[in-house]
């Protein structure tokens, strides 16, 4: 499709990520197509990411009564969008219109949907129903945008593509995924595992719990050891100071209650949203949180000290997964002090475990033993977690 309009956009990021955008979206939807998947999306190419990306941006800047825009942009003709609540007549894409769209369309799961008339974008209402691979455009805040690719099923059915804050640009690098040892928690969010496609499975749980933690905003540290073993409490000062007992099984009974259940159980999931909220509240206490890999609540506000039988941790692999960013040796205490260096000498002591730290100014690490490197290894996800 050629847009009528050549003018640059006036954004520069946009310009600069949108090839790269474009050409993830072809990638995929070629994939698709090859293995003979159905209502699949349409692959916007440059020139539309282009502009949806500067439309989205500028409308990210206005407020409207004093609220900032707050949008979710779907790239799709009304025909695959399901039932649409269609626009008697079509709308110009432009900021002006996104802001003052926007107050009424903000909600979770709804989306303005954005086609092409063969020379110019336009919007033609909205929807709650979106195909395969479909383009997604959230405004999250000002200057702040995610690009997201719809998941043909499983958790939040969204995986992230690139984020845009201002004139930083962070293009997600599916390969990182790849690489040996990476925690199931990343491989899921990247869309690469088997899990995504599984509501309920332990992993999409935690990264429910992951979601809350970020939300929250005070910063927290999770914890999560094998069940039936308390080679944990090595590493942590006793005596507790807020201990459970027994274990608090909240959300693992939701979980086994619902093995018979479909995912579609709208009750089920909202009860499972409650109970996860429940737990991720608690790591804004301070201290850890510890869980088991059953989702059991251990304890909350411990103090972690290391091991008796361990040596100090004095370096870690560290990576994100962006494109041009490559691993890296760092000192635990480098990523944010105390808290990431206490979450690294837990996991260097307690080598079946798993540490999630939020960080209040919104970073989020997951630290994970790596056997290939023989250390400990942080993954920062938070550009997966938008």
């Amino acid at each position: 499709m050629e847009l009528i309009s050549d003018k640059n956009s006036t954004y520069q990021a946009a310009s600069k990520v949108a090839g790269l955008i474009a050409a993830h979206f072809y990638k995929h939807l070629a994939a698709a197509q090859e293995n003979g998947e159905e209502n699949l999306a349409a692959a916007p190419d440059a020139r539309v990411v282009e502009k949806l990306i500067d439309v989205a941006f500028w409308a990210s800047l206005h407020k409207e009564e004093g609220n900032s825009t707050k949008i979710s942009l779907a790239f799709l003709p009304p025909a695959q969008a399901g039932k649409p609540l269609l626009f008697e007549r079509p709308l110009q894409l432009t900021p002006k219109v996104l802001s003052k769209l926007a107050p009424g369309v903000e909600r979770a799961g709804v989306h303005v949907g954005v086609w092409h008339d063969g020379t110019e974008l336009y919007i033609w209402g909205t929807t709650i129903r979106l195909p395969d691979y479909c383009f997604v455009l959230d405004v999250s805040e000002p200057a702040l945008l995610v690009v997201k690719q719809r998941r043909i099923i499983g958790l939040g059915k969204f995986t992230n593509v690139a984020v845009l804050r201002g004139d930083q640009i962070k293009v997600v690098d599916e390969n990182i995924g790849l690489l040996p040892d990476s925690p199931e928690i990343l491989t899921s969010l990247l869309g690469l595992s088997s899990t995504a496609a599984v509501w309920n499975d332990p992993v999409n749980i935690l990264i429910q719990i992951a979601v809350s933690m970020r939300a929250h905003g005070r910063g927290g540290i999770l914890l999560v050891t094998p069940a039936l073993q308390d080679r944990w409490k090595a590493s942590i000062i006793h005596p507790l100071q807020y201990p459970v007992a027994p274990a608090f099984s909240g959300v693992a009974d939701l979980v086994r209650q619902n093995c018979s259940r479909s995912v579609s159980d709208i009750y089920w999931q909202n009860a499972l949203r409650r109970e996860v909220e429940n737990v991720a509240g608690l790591t804004a206490v301070d201290g850890a949180t510890l869980i088991t890999d059953r989702h059991e609540l251990l304890t909350f506000g411990a103090k972690i000290t290391r091991a008796a039988y361990a040596t100090p941790v004095d370096q870690m692999q560290f990576m994100e997964p962006i494109l041009d960013s490559t691993p890296r040796l760092i000192h635990p205490s480098s990523l944010g002090g105390t808290r990431h260096l206490s979450a690294a000498q837990f996991v260097h002591d307690q080598r079946d475990s798993l540490a999630l730290v939020a960080s209040q100014d919104g970073y989020f690490t997951v630290f994970s033993w790596s056997k290939n490197a023989q250390m400990v290894q942080a993954h920062r996800i938070d550009v997966l977690l938008l």
